[in-house]
Order: structure tokens, then C-alpha cells, then sequence
């Protein structure tokens, strides 16, 4: 798994992802998990409100065939690209959301972090234990994919130690009255390869072997 330096311009991730899911689908490339790093910036999904780009000038804001709404990217989180054939192991655009979730919740379970799903609410949340905010449930980490001929692109984002303030200038995927963490902001002190690691584990754990996983350092 070896990679380059620096940070990875969204655009050209999305047309290396489009690229490849193209040559999965015609049988001359292998699935893929990307494991990237962006500049900050904004993604609009399709399911994007205009109202929920609270701060339009803060960062550049990209228009993505990914479903769901907005999100941030940023330096400290951890981008997962998911290039996978569907037809091969699974048709089913539900079940393969629901591995995603699973797959993250494995990872930060062996970060030492209790990740949950919610009903109506997507993505993956923690509930806060901190003296001063009890009952308090924050996002950890975001969905969002895309599927063209069963072929999966897109993926995750799991925050690591991105500058959480970055989130403010949108309504992270729609959802309002709830926060956005990281691993680092709940007092667990992992880098970008801890978490990597940890992904690897998961990965092969819920999905099986197979698709390998490229690192871009």
C-alpha cells in the first residue's frame, strides 16, 4: 500500500474514482479502496439545500453526484473511496450503506470508540460522556455514495483531527441541533495511520478480502 504525499484535489479524486469504477465495470481493473486527504472544502450531494450552505465564500464548494446533502473535507479526516462491484458480491444499495456503517463502527471500535447508528439520521454518532454536556450525541463520521452499473464510488469521511470549526459554515448532511467530533476531540489521540490501520482491520472484517486498499501520502 504505497502512496504520495499532500493533499489530494477534490476534482481530480472525482475523476480517478470515475475512471476506475469505468474499468471495474468493464473488467480491466480491480476494486479499490482509495484512502485520501482534501484541501478544506465543501460537497454538495444531491439531496443538497442551498439554505444549508451557511457560509458560501469560507471554502470552495463542489457539486458531487454523491447522494446525500452537505459536508466538509479537510486535513485531519480521513477520506475512504470505496470503488467496489456490486453485482459481484452484493445488488443491494441498502445492504451496502449498512456495511459501510458497519465497517466504521468496527474501526472505531478498535480506536476505543463506541460508534452508533441512528434511525433517520445518517452517518456515525457518538454519545458525549463530558461532565458539561450529557446526553449529547455528535457525528464522527459521514456517508455518502454514488452507484453507476453496480459499481460503487464515493464512500466515508472519518473524522481524525480536522479543525472542527470548518463544519460551522454548513449544516453538516442536513441534520441541525446535533454536533460534529473527531477521535482526537473525544480525548483519543490517533493519527491519520492509527485510524488507517484500523480501517484495514475493519475493512477485510466486514467486507472480506479482496479489494485492495491504496493509501495517498
Amino acid at each position: 500500500m504505497a502512496g504520495r504525499a499532500g493533499l489530494l484535489d477534490y476534482e481530480r479524486a472525482v475523476a480517478v474514482m470515475e475512471a476506475r469504477a469505468e474499468a471495474i465495470h468493464a473488467g480491466t481493473a480491480r476494486e479499490l479502496v482509495w484512502l485520501v486527504e482534501h484541501p478544506p472544502l465543501y460537497t454538495a450531494g444531491t439531496s443538497a439545500r442551498p439554505q444549508d450552505l451557511l457560509q458560501p465564500d469560507r471554502f470552495p464548494v463542489h457539486r458531487t453526484g454523491r447522494g446525500g446533502e452537505f459536508t466538509y473535507h479537510g486535513p485531519g479526516q480521513r477520506v475512504a473511496y470505496a470503488m467496489l462491484d456490486l453485482k459481484r458480491r452484493k445488488p443491494d444499495v441498502r445492504a451496502y450503506v449498512g456495511a459501510l456503517e458497519a465497517w466504521l463502527i468496527a474501526a472505531l471500535d478498535r480506536l476505543g470508540v463506541h460508534g452508533e447508528r441512528r434511525e433517520g439520521r445518517v452517518g456515525i454518532w457518538v454519545r458525549r460522556t463530558d461532565r458539561n454536556q450529557p446526553g449529547r450525541e455528535d457525528k464522527i463520521a459521514a456517508i455518502g455514495v454514488r452507484v453507476r452499473r453496480w459499481v460503487t464510488f464515493h464512500g466515508i469521511a472519518l473524522n481524525v483531527e480536522p479543525e472542527l470549526g470548518h463544519f460551522e459554515g454548513i449544516v453538516p448532511c442536513g441534520i441541525s441541533g446535533h454536533g460534529v467530533t473527531s477521535l482526537v476531540d473525544l480525548g483519543h489521540p490517533a493519527t491519520l495511520a492509527d485510524a488507517d490501520v484500523a480501517l484495514r482491520a475493519a475493512f477485510d472484517e466486514v467486507f472480506g478480502p479482496g479489494a485492495p486498499m491504496g493509501t495517498r501520502r
